[in-house]
């Protein structure tokens, strides 16, 4: 039968789970099955790892306990008929809940099989290592299965600290960064340099094949100058602000994203636009997202946010919202403050040709598989109608 090592770790999804959830190398993890004269631990879970394990498995809601890890069935005496031991119960419907789950994927895998997806990558989901690595995997599998998965992301918190770091100070005004010239500058280092090559290692790690992008490449995104005006609360009058180096896009070339279309590579963009005269400017990764999958005639555009979705008055989740019943929402007050503008590049998505687009949680571990191969989906959809 199975050491115990042997059964945890199918359990727990594998040797290459396992590394990732621990911080070790998988050959570590498969020395655990090793017999103990050939450097193994004898098909035991080494003591130091127990309870990292342990933890990790109960955050995914895997049913591992401690008594897993001592609870090995006698071998058999000599002179007597071996029997086979059937697997534990937990762990055998382990395995038919994954099997439950691949099955229910099936229809939606054909039903997106050479479409595109373009996913906007921020928050707490790009900012912790873990669930940074999950999202690369899962950008491997989307493309494995036939998805063209399109990446955008943000990058706001890095941008602050690396601008804290040199002493360079910043302000916002309705929740945009004021972009000097010197601001633009490392703005476009943190975003198209650290960050992007970041995510397409992750990707590469994974065993994927991904390339780093900015607006600038390829004359991605073209871009103009934001301009947002504030009514002056005394005098009633609407000032324009200056934001500086902000912009918008004008207009997205997917020539590129096509060429890359065609190949194994999925691409990971740096929301910088250039304008005809030059000029870089900074855009919402959210408003570039939006420009893509409106350029592309996405599938679907995959907003990864810090919230589970749009939630009604009462604080429920609302799981899908046609146009006309988003506009409502903003209009009477139920969709506020930073929710707005992710909702409005929803509509605009979805009026530009997007089939539909998603505002939901990226801190949620494969919280992209779960909207896409199952049938609840998660978060808040919106749709045309």
């Amino acid at each position: 039968m199975p050491k115990i090592a042997d059964r945890i770790i199918a359990l727990c999804g594998g040797p290459q789970t396992i590394s990732e959830w621990l911080g070790i190398s998988p050959t570590s993890v498969y020395r655990w099955t090793y017999p103990r004269s050939s450097g193994g631990s004898g098909g035991h879970i080494p003591q130091k790892h127990i309870e990292p394990l342990l933890e990790a498995a109960g955050r995914r809601g895997i049913p591992l306990t401690l008594q897993d890890f001592f609870d090995d069935a006698p071998l058999p005496s000599a002179g007597k008929e071996k029997k086979t031991t059937p697997a534990p119960t937990h762990i055998h419907d382990a395995w038919l809940a994954k099997a439950h789950t691949l099955s229910e994927a099936l229809p939606y895998m054909r039903n997106y099989a050479g479409k595109t997806f373009v996913i906007k990558f921020g928050g707490h989901a790009m900012g912790k290592a873990e669930l940074a690595k999950l999202f690369a995997r899962d950008m491997v599998m989307l493309k494995q299965l036939g998805i063209d998965p399109i990446v955008v992301h943000g990058g706001g918190p890095q941008i602050g600290c690396m601008l804290e770091r040199l002493k360079i100070k910043s302000s916002f005004v309705d929740g945009l960064r004021v972009t000097d010239k010197k601001t633009v500058e490392i703005v476009e280092m943190v975003l198209s340099g650290s960050i992007n090559k970041d995510i397409v290692w992750a990707i590469q790690s994974a065993g994927g094949n991904a390339v780093g992008l900015s607006g600038k490449d390829g004359c991605l995104v073209m871009a103009k100058k934001l301009r947002r005006k504030k009514r002056d609360e005394d005098s009633s009058i609407e000032n324009v602000l200056d934001l500086g180096f902000v912009g918008e896009p004008a207009a997205v070339n997917p020539h590129i994203l096509e060429t890359l279309k065609q190949s194994d590579i999925i691409p990971v963009i740096a929301p910088i636009g250039v304008c005809p005269d030059d000029m870089t400017y900074n855009i919402n990764a959210d408003t570039v997202a939006g420009s893509v999958a409106e350029a592309m005639t996405a599938k679907r555009l995959l907003m990864l946010t810090d919230v589970v979705g749009i939630k009604d008055k009462s604080g429920t989740l609302i799981p899908e919202l046609s146009i006309s019943q988003a506009k409502k929402l903003i209009a009477d007050g139920t969709i506020e403050g930073g929710m707005i503008p992710k909702v409005e590049t929803c509509i605009l998505a979805v009026q530009g040709g997007v089939e539909a687009a998603v505002i939901m949680d990226g801190r949620v571990p494969h919280a992209l598989l779960l909207e896409i191969f199952t049938e609840h989906g998660v978060g808040t959809l919106v749709r045309r109608a």
